[in-house]
């Protein structure tokens, strides 16, 4: 049979049920898994048999979502957990260790913006924030010899840059090291990192593929492509024998396909154990079967939306790429060329006071720190999800202080515009 196309996958990728099995995935909620004696039990915990012995490092339901999002993603391998912050950990964490550096695009998100320049900074890893517009001699001064990734989002949030893929992989793959993409806001829906070049794809699937706010969860991607062998002094921890596990070496047992993944479950989740919990797993995949149906309405929304703002006179600006004149509209149409997410940012004109007060007199759209969902939402991020940025930090990540950032639902446009209407009344 021919490959599956994406909509397909949506329904039918990740669990196939045998004879007189649940055709929805079954929820395992249990924390330990039997055995008849401690020689299979052993063999898991040598890495030599596949199966289950304890939730905080793998379970069946979040290992069939899991394959869903590699399959619709292309990866080899997946792994789920508990929030799109702790994928982009366990990414970063799983190639870097104290004395190592990263290179991340600024406009990457305020919350994965701390957790790279605060908390792991105090981890010994270093990085540097280089625009997703730096010239070419920017970014190549940006890399070192320490250097172990590129990281950077398909679409900013809440700036909504798009990343030049192409780009950011060519000068990773120069220097040796994987691109890591969160494709959070674009989904495998609009935008697939791996045909153009990414290496690793992060999610938090708290936003459009759960779609619905009911549960928090993340998800990393490993495309199998990137040859860590090639390099085993810059990664030593899939290419040199892990003392924590009997001496195995990922690479060579689980090849370029699954080491990532492996190495990142067999380690970080077993003493992180940030795992998704089986029933927010089973939520994700009910998410998952309409995510076609829900991005292109939320899309089709969107733009209307946009260029309905883009005509007020009470709107300073607006920034959407699929918007003709937008500056990224040419890499919107390279990348994205389904549509631009739900997503848009524009500045009320009269600075910080006027988009407070706007948001103030919204009726259906809600304030919430929440994005990506069937209801709008709308965010002011200098106060709320950047407000730990200092000034010029927040111009580098795109976030001026009049910015609002408006995720449309599924609603009906009409009604949303005349709410907006409504709330730009002085």
């Amino acid at each position: 049979m021919k490959e599956l196309n994406i909509e397909t996958k949506c329904i039918q990728a990740g669990y196939v049920p045998g004879n007189g099995e649940p055709r929805q995935i079954p929820i395992i909620q249990s924390t330990t898994f039997k055995y008849d004696t401690s020689e299979d039990m052993g063999k898991l915990f040598d890495l030599e048999a596949s199966g289950y012995f304890y939730t905080r490092l793998q379970n069946p339901t979040n290992d069939y979502v899991a394959a869903k999002i590699a399959a619709l993603e292309g990866g080899t391998a997946a792994m789920l957990t508990s929030s799109g912050q702790a994928a982009n950990f366990y990414t970063i964490f799983n190639l870097a260790s104290c004395g190592d550096h990263v290179v991340a695009v600024s406009t990457i998100y305020g919350g994965t913006f701390n957790l790279f320049s605060v908390t792991m900074k105090r981890m010994g890893i270093d990085f540097t924030f280089v625009s997703p517009y730096c010239t070419d001699e920017e970014l190549e001064a940006a890399f070192r010899p320490n250097t172990k990734a590129v990281f950077g989002e398909t679409i900013a949030n809440p700036a909504l840059v798009v990343l030049d893929i192409e780009r950011f992989a060519n000068a990773a793959h120069a220097h040796g090291v994987p691109l890591i993409v969160d494709n959070t806001f674009a989904t495998p829906i609009l935008c697939n990192p791996f045909k153009f070049g990414a290496d690793i794809v992060t999610h938090s699937t708290t936003k459009y593929m759960d779609g619905h706010g009911a549960g928090v969860g993340g998800c990393i991607v490993d495309s199998g492509k990137f040859d860590w062998t090639k390099y085993p002094e810059k990664f030593p921890g899939l290419c040199t024998p892990d003392e924590s596990y009997h001496g195995v070496t990922y690479t060579e047992r689980f090849g370029l396909e699954g080491a990532f993944i492996t190495k990142a479950t067999a380690q970080l989740m077993r003493d992180f154990g940030s795992i998704q919990s089986p029933q927010n797993a089973f939520l994700l995949n009910l998410g998952l079967e309409s995510l076609h149906v829900r991005m292109e309405r939320h899309c089709e929304n969107a733009k209307k939306i946009a260029e309905y703002l883009s005509t007020n006179e009470n709107i300073a600006w607006v920034k959407y790429s699929a918007l003709e004149g937008d500056k990224d509209y040419a890499l919107a149409q390279k990348y994205l060329p389904k549509g631009s997410c739900g997503v848009i940012s524009f500045g009320v004109k009269g600075g910080r006071k006027a988009a407070e007060a706007f948001m103030k007199k919204l009726k259906l759209a809600s304030i919430e720190t929440h994005v990506a969902d069937a209801r709008t939402c709308c965010l002011h991020p200098a106060s709320a999800t950047h407000r730990q940025m200092n000034d010029a930090e927040l111009v580098a990540a795109g976030v001026s202080a009049d910015l609002v950032r408006l995720s449309v639902g599924l609603e009906n446009a009409d009604d949303l515009i005349a709410d907006l209407e409504q709330a730009l009344l002085s």
